[in-house]
């Protein structure tokens, strides 16, 4: 497994991504997933300056506002709704100066509703019992191969189960949340049922959203992946996420569907 880091800190809030963060469309580019669990990074540092009010994070969204240059970022969050039992946070991940990701995470009040908890509880198989897929086969990128993949069962167009997880820490030197480093691995979901292949169909999301019902443990992230092709250019990517304790929230992504330049098609 691999030994590193996908970000090296500059200062409080820049950061410069290694070469384990390119992306899979491009490699000159990053991959959204460990800058996604970067920017939880970045939240959680901002939280830990304050006093602790009991709040956890129950929901964030991202909109991907262009490309991603693989270069040093600036994050900035700011309180937009502050409360005492909910609160909503903003997020800016700037590059070259300029805003290339937006977030805003909703944190809720914590309580004890044990007595009334309950849901689908369908665990997956222990990942220690499953074998490792060379995702790399499929995405090119520096980040891709540094995963360490899982499968359930076998990868189909479009449905997949998989056990995620890397050698790599997320920012060299500094303590990373369990939900920081679960985060930075769930927007790989678009890369893991693959409907149709990258070398002949363009589909990058534009977003990710992420629910939670409770927090992350453990160092794998379990992507229970549905990928939907529309008629008119558009998709949707649809994740039941898991622990290995079972299921802890659900991930959307939006995609824009198109022919690679260049390429046939089918």
């Amino acid at each position: 497994m691999y030994s590193g880091s996908y970000y090296q800190p500059v200062d409080e809030h820049r950061y410069k991504p290694t070469a384990h963060a390119s992306g899979a469309w491009d490699t000159d580019e990053l991959h959204f997933s460990p800058l996604g669990g970067l920017i939880v990074h970045a939240i959680d540092r901002y939280l830990a300056g304050r006093p602790d009010n009991g709040l956890a994070l129950a929901r964030i969204s991202y909109d991907i506002l262009g490309r991603l240059a693989l270069d040093e970022c600036e994050i900035r969050v700011e309180t937009i709704r502050p409360g005492r039992t909910i609160e909503l946070l903003e997020a800016v991940a700037l590059i070259a100066g300029r805003p290339a990701v937006r977030a805003r995470a909703w944190l809720l009040a914590s309580a004890d509703t044990s007595a009334v908890a309950g849901g689908p509880d369908g665990r997956l198989a222990p990942p220690e019992t499953l074998a490792p897929w060379p995702m790399d086969a499929v995405w090119p990128g520096g980040y891709v191969a540094s995963l360490d993949v899982r499968p359930v069962a076998p990868p189909q167009p479009g449905r997949t189960t998989a056990w995620l997880s890397t050698g790599l820490d997320l920012v060299a030197g500094q303590s990373v949340s369990a939900l920081a480093s679960f985060v930075a691995l769930v927007d790989t979901a678009n890369g893991i049922a693959v409907r149709q292949p990258p070398t002949a169909w363009m589909f990058p999301n534009v977003d990710l959203t992420i629910h939670l019902h409770r927090g992350p443990v453990g160092r794998w992230t379990g992507l229970d992946t549905t990928v939907t092709f529309g008629p008119t250019g558009h998709g949707i990517t649809s994740t039941v996420l898991h622990d290995v304790e079972g299921p802890v929230g659900h991930a959307q992504q939006i995609l824009t569907v198109r022919p690679m330049p260049g390429a046939d098609g089918p």
